[in-house]
């Protein structure tokens, strides 16, 4: 299985798009934010560059999780059980609204592992964006994605971690069924662990829907933001370690460093590295995530 994958390495597609004010209101929205204007030249708030390049798939086209039918750009991976895994950014330069955007996606890697819980397969993606036809991109994205074998009962899930305690910055999070419908709907994502409860439960063996990992992934980010509006994001990494369930409650966190313990507030400038991550209810790491600062 593995050489036969491994040949959709180097494979790309290039997409285009027009960064438009409709998903930035609807995102300001679904985050609770305040209604600001969205002005042609306003710069989009990282990680936002999710809400274009949808993938426009025809339903005859999906597959039975309510993603693309394997094959075509991704690799046909014969498991069942798909989720981000994680990414990693550099986020060079402005995408703002009113952008005229291009995306291309080549395939980096894919490795096959044998983890406790049966196969695994690793496939990173490496995506560039690029502004108004300019030669540099403004953004570099590896996209990391885990296939996995459909769940069994005599399964053993690796064992939690504890979240840090203590942290600076701390907002909870209620992933009720309309914010995890209306975030499935601004990325136009399809897959059935989000909002289909008795897929979720039945067919894939989870305890209750998903929270999305970009989902989680922008609330740490705007965790960030709310505390430090101006802050100049360089690079961004994060990690999903555990699923996040909308059964409970969930926490963001952040810590901007014990080496800037007096920053001047507003300024965003509380440190070159900002440790950020999320934890449920009973305190277990979900993802672990890092920003530096320009």
């Amino acid at each position: 299985m593995e050489q036969d994958l491994r040949a959709w390495i180097g494979r790309s597609e290039t997409v285009h798009d027009a960064v438009t004010a409709a998903p930035v209101n609807a995102l300001t929205a679904t985050l609770d934010h305040p209604a600001v204007a969205v002005t042609p030249g306003m710069p989009l708030p990282p990680l936002w560059h999710w809400l274009y390049f949808l993938p426009m798939h025809r339903q005859s086209e999906i597959g039975p999780d309510g993603h693309a039918r394997r094959g075509g750009f991704l690799p046909p991976v014969p498991l069942p059980r798909r989720m981000w895994a994680g990414s990693q950014f550099e986020f060079r330069s402005p995408v703002r609204v009113g952008d005229a955007v291009e995306r291309r996606s080549t395939i980096a890697d894919v490795t096959v592992k044998d983890g406790r819980t049966g196969r695994l397969v690793f496939v990173k993606v490496r995506h560039e964006l690029r502004c108004n036809g300019a030669p540099d991109p403004a953004i570099v994205e590896f996209h990391d994605i885990v296939y996995r074998e459909a769940k069994k009962p005599t399964d053993v899930e690796p064992p939690p971690q504890p979240a840090p305690t203590g942290a600076p910055w701390q907002r909870e999070i209620v992933p009720d069924d309309v914010l995890l419908f209306r975030y499935s709907a601004l990325t136009f994502n399809g897959h059935r662990i989000h909002y289909d409860r008795k897929y979720v439960t039945e067919v894939e063996g989870y305890p209750g829907l998903i929270v999305h990992g970009p989902l989680i992934a922008t609330l740490l980010m705007d965790l960030l933001r709310r505390h430090g509006p101006e802050a100049d994001v360089a690079t961004f990494r994060f990690k999903a370690v555990r699923p996040t369930f909308d059964l409970h409650p969930f926490k963001v966190n952040g810590d901007p460093g014990a080496d800037a313990p007096a920053a001047r507030p507003g300024t965003g400038r509380e440190g070159r590295t900002v440790k950020l991550w999320a934890q449920d209810h009973d305190g277990w790491l979900t993802m672990d995530a890092v920003a530096t600062l320009r």
